[in-house]
């Protein structure tokens, strides 16, 4: 049994990408090392709270990699209402947080005591029906006929109206990223973002008017505006502000771990989840950012190699969706620590705290390894040596031709 068991973890490590594992296991372990820091400042044992959803995202991670992703699509059309079902489900019964400012979101639903954002399991089931959607046209030689831009248009819209009706403006934000780079990777005609530019642009002054929230605006408006004014610093922006002090705060090398007292102090608000940057910034320092930017962007670009290297355009366009969401996450966080982009409750992946977005990000991380693993099958089939014979690329891409027809 043992000896079994030591056989499939080996198969498995084989077959497995470890350097995007490596990437990682190297920000979860960064991650809580800035959580224990911040727990000095709080009666909460930050620490020990994410480690429970690495361990589960990881064991996660691994079961969903072992599964192959092209039968997982096959069953979008459960997936998808599923989804829109949990969306809708949250907005009507979800947990209401209510903040200062007028702050109002339904995104939360409450499972065996533990919030959960229902958001966060949704965009990574997107990038499989997504990808779905774009591979079934693709393969009928429809991608770029209107109707059916319209149609995968309305896709993602769904999902970010929801989104909006829940008071969850970031994830919307992420539902949009997740579209455009999909649809890009696709081959969607450029023409079609220049017309959905031209709307966007139209319609912009209308949802600032009669739509936004009034909380919203002044956080629009707080980033351009906090070198000037006082009072925004101590209000709406007061977040942003002592964010970026705490960054600066740490210059070069930081003050050291364990030792920043702006985070002792709990100075920033929310300096666990959307704000982990600063306590990196404080107490390591531009070392300890850029180390961040760092595993962030070569994590990132490996998941373009591993769409690059994959067996079909489905996988491919899944692994594009998963870039999408941490590509988003990683530049807004990052800008809105920086007071270069308004704060919207993004996350910064891998290292802020947070079960929900933790766990499901792992799955989607799952879904990439999966891809990975089966780059070199077609049809179920490995394409393995068979006498002196070996497949080639060419042979590859023939037999992918001859599928379509």
């Amino acid at each position: 049994m043992l000896n079994k068991f030591f056989k499939s973890t080996l198969d498995y490590l084989k077959r497995a990408d470890l350097i995007l594992w490596l990437l990682l296991i190297s920000m979860c372990v960064y991650s809580l090392v800035l959580l224990k820091s911040v727990s000095r400042a709080t009666s909460v044992d930050y620490f020990r709270a994410q480690l429970f959803p690495i361990c589960l995202g990881i064991l996660g991670a691994i079961v969903v990699s072992m599964i192959d992703y092209a039968e997982v699509s096959n069953l979008w059309y459960l997936i998808e209402g599923f989804c829109v079902f949990l969306m809708i489900y949250t907005y009507v019964f979800g947990e209401r947080i209510q903040g200062s400012g007028g702050v109002d979101a339904r995104a939360w639903i409450v499972i065996g005591g533990r919030t959960f954002q229902s958001s966060e399991l949704v965009k990574i089931a997107f990038t499989l029906t997504y990808a779905k959607h774009l591979d079934v046209l693709n393969k009928r030689g429809r991608l770029n006929d209107p109707v059916q831009v319209i149609l995968l248009g309305l896709h993602a819209l769904i999902y970010m109206a929801l989104c909006a009706l829940q008071g969850d403006m970031g994830a919307a934000i992420v539902f949009f990223s997740m579209f455009l780079v999909m649809s890009l990777s696709a081959g969607v005609q450029l023409r079609y973002f220049a017309i959905l530019a031209s709307m966007i642009l139209v319609a912009l002054p209308i949802v600032w008017r009669y739509m936004m929230p009034d909380y919203q605006k002044k956080r629009f408006v707080a980033v351009f505006n906090l070198d000037t004014d006082p009072d925004l610093r101590m209000g709406d922006g007061y977040q942003q502000w002592q964010g970026r002090i705490s960054i600066g705060s740490g210059r070069f090398k930081g003050q050291g771990l364990f030792q920043g007292p702006r985070v002792a102090s709990n100075v920033v608000t929310f300096q666990q989840s959307d704000y982990i940057f600063s306590v990196a910034g404080e107490e390591l320092g531009f070392v300890g950012c850029s180390l961040i930017i760092l595993l962030l962007l070569l994590f990132m670009l490996k998941v373009l190699h591993v769409a690059s290297a994959s067996r079909d355009e489905l996988g491919r366009y899944m692994c594009f969706g998963f870039f999408g969401i941490i590509a988003l996450q990683a530049v807004w966080n990052i800008g809105m620590c920086l007071t270069m982009l308004p704060v919207m409750g993004i996350t910064l992946p891998f290292f802020s705290a947070g079960g929900s977005s933790s766990m499901c990000l792992f799955l989607g991380f799952g879904l990439v390894q999966s891809v990975h693993m089966r780059r070199k099958e077609m049809d179920g089939l490995h394409l393995r040596r068979q006498g002196p014979l070996r497949f080639s690329y060419k042979q590859m891409r023939a037999a992918k031709e001859l599928k379509k027809l």
